[in-house]
């Protein structure tokens, strides 16, 4: 956003919401020569594609209140969205003591669970997405770049060593440079091209950390009001923490230590970390979060969209777009007698809120003249699409590799090839798509490089079209009938030792066809991509549901398996049965576990 700021001018950010529009004051362009700012993006993305431990992206969690249930009991669910991996994220585990019970989902080396239930309360989360870090360009003294300027005058740098010990081999020694405001980032990511050091704030590092704290108390809460008030303990990331218990209370409280920035600066790009204004926090209460209990309307969700506004201030974040919230509270609105079956339909709902939406505003400006027998079926074909992206659908196969000639034909040629990849890999991008499309007068519609004429919306959007009949013409053959989404729509678990061509088939689990899509219920998300495949990256983590009129036949799968042995039955046994959108029951009954189960008992050595 930054490099499109000072590159392009303000103008170029009107379809992004971020210049000044929606309430903020555009910052002005530093004085000097424009740097490539998006090489922290790539970077990022690229430690990121190449981490074994893969990220939290979003989420769905909804609690439905007793009075909309068959049974008059509260029925809670959640599927967290994480980069997909294998092993799976979560290890789930069933722990009884004499006073002591929960059913959760574990980090690796975390002893109490992010995820869990018992026969009294069930909690899970979903992001927050909202902004808590903050990039800052530092001002080095010319003379002694040990130096750097704040509130005019010169501050030293702090330097710290940090060793990392490697295993077979010698030790990596990390000298950190630290302004006031955090680590300086051009020495650890040595991409960035900008002779101005620029420095990361992020409140997780700044503030003590009680994660895990936290989470003993959320895994251990006596009522919904102890619960709520061990919350306050995270201060990042942000979570929607979602709670329902026994006694019918439903609750969503967000984490994190929430804060406002003068009404000048606009967190979205880099700040400036010498003018002492940029860097000036008014810490909120705790009290201040987002937050609902037990409301009238008697469901929460949350879908990692924006909240509320609080106390008239719209907190920032990196929210995604509304398709997900709006279908989950369009389902959920209406009906009053869901039971547990019901969820485990929607939990796997394939139909976007959106897309048809979409559609209705690109046909109208298609050309259909002298254009193919295939390029106008595919119009009727969208015509009449409702949104559904399940396996044998043809219209998500169109509408998908037609938004990446739209998305290509209108970004990349103000630019580059290599910032409209980066600009693909982000949240963002979800978010423009059906603004941007809307905006007839967009000044992203003219190519820049056609001199001797000026683009229009209608022109792009009939091109891009064109341009996605012929690529899936030369990919699945001139039958449009058989362009069904299980083709193109693929999901493999990938090992990191997977990587290796030769232990790929040992280690990694698929590859699937597979439903759903970007921004559904059932979110299996994909980069935007004119490859012959959608990989999947990203999705459901686990799906749980918790009916409180039978805790003991509650739900839930997980990816692959809940072991990372691949010797073991257990690597991979749930694979098919999460890809058809199906369930096992989470045994909670001692006397049915130890009649079900194999049981491994460890005895004290005498």
């Amino acid at each position: 956003m930054t490099d499109i700021r000072n590159n392009l001018g303000s103008e170029y950010l009107k379809d992004f919401g971020l210049d000044g529009s929606f309430g903020t004051v555009q910052l002005k362009s530093y004085d000097g020569k424009p740097s490539d700012y998006a090489e922290i993006s790539r970077t990022v993305n690229a430690l990121l594609d190449n981490s074994p431990v893969q990220p939290f992206i979003g989420s769905n969690s909804w609690i439905i209140g007793s009075q909309k249930t068959k049974n008059g009991k509260v029925i809670f669910a959640n599927d967290p969205h994480i980069a997909f991996a294998q092993p799976c994220t979560w290890f789930e585990a069933h722990i009884a003591t004499p006073n002591y019970e929960i059913y959760g989902y574990y980090l690796a080396g975390t002893p109490f669970p992010l995820l869990g239930h018992n026969r009294d309360y069930a909690y899970g989360l979903t992001m927050f997405e909202n902004d808590d870090i903050d990039l800052f360009q530092e001002e080095n003294n010319p003379e002694n770049p040990n130096l750097y300027k704040y509130k005019n005058e010169f501050k030293n740098y702090t330097v710290r060593k940090k060793t990392i010990k490697v295993k077979d081999s010698s030790d990596i020694v990390l000298n950190i440079k630290e302004s006031i405001h955090g680590p300086i980032m051009n020495d650890v990511m040595n991409t960035i091209s900008s002779e101005k050091p620029i420095a990361m704030s992020w409140i997780y590092t700044q503030e003590k950390n009680q994660i895990l704290d936290a989470v003993y108390h959320l895994s251990h809460s006596k009522n919904v009001d102890d619960f709520r008030k061990s919350i306050e303990l995270v201060h990042a990331p942000g979570l929607n923490i979602m709670y329902g218990d026994a006694k019918n209370n439903i609750s969503w409280t967000a984490s994190g230590k929430l804060y406002k920035l003068d009404k000048s600066i606009n967190p979205n790009f880099i700040l400036n970390g010498s003018n002492g204004i940029d860097d000036q926090k008014e810490f909120l209460p705790f009290a201040k979060n987002p937050s609902a209990l037990n409301p009238s309307w008697n469901y929460l969700y949350s879908a990692n969209n924006q909240t509320e506004a609080i106390d008239g201030y719209l907190y920032p974040g990196y929210y995604l777009p509304k398709d997900r919230a709006e279908r989950i509270d369009n389902l959920l609105s209406p009906k009053n007698n869901w039971t547990k079956t019901d969820v485990e339909k929607m939990i796997v709902d394939n139909t976007s809120s959106r897309s048809s939406f979409v559609v209705s505003t690109i046909l109208p400006q298609i050309n259909l003249k002298d254009k193919s027998k295939n390029f106008e079926t595919a119009c009727t074909i969208l015509s009449k699409w409702d949104g559904s992206n399940n396996e044998n659908d043809i219209a998500p196969t169109i509408y998908n590799k037609f938004i990446y000639h739209y998305l290509k034909n209108t970004f990349e040629d103000e630019l580059g090839k290599k910032d409209f990849e980066a600009l693909l890999a982000t949240h963002i991008v979800k978010q423009i798509i059906e603004p941007q499309i809307a905006n007839e007068n967009s000044i992203w519609w003219d190519d820049i490089s056609t001199k001797d004429k000026k683009e229009n919306r209608a022109t792009i959007l009939t091109k891009s079209l064109e341009e996605a009949i012929v690529s899936l013409e030369n990919q699945l053959g001139k039958d449009l009938n058989s362009w069904t989404w299980n083709k193109v729509h693929k999901l493999e678990h990938v090992h990191p030792i997977g990587q290796v061509k030769l232990l790929k088939p040992f280690f990694n689990v698929g590859k699937f066809d597979i439903a759903g899509s970007n921004e559904v219920i059932n979110n299996l998300a994909f980069i935007y991509t004119d490859n012959q495949e959608h990989l999947v990256k990203a999705g459901p983590s686990t799906r749980r549901i918790i009916d409180f009129s039978d805790v003991e036949n509650s739900v839930s799968i997980l990816p692959t398996g809940n072991s990372g042995n691949p010797m073991s039955k257990h690597y991979n046994d749930q694979a098919e049965m999460y890809n058809k959108g199906q369930f096992r029951k989470m045994k909670m009954n001692k006397k049915e576990i130890l009649e079900t189960s194999t049981k491994l008992v460890f005895k004290p050595k005498k």
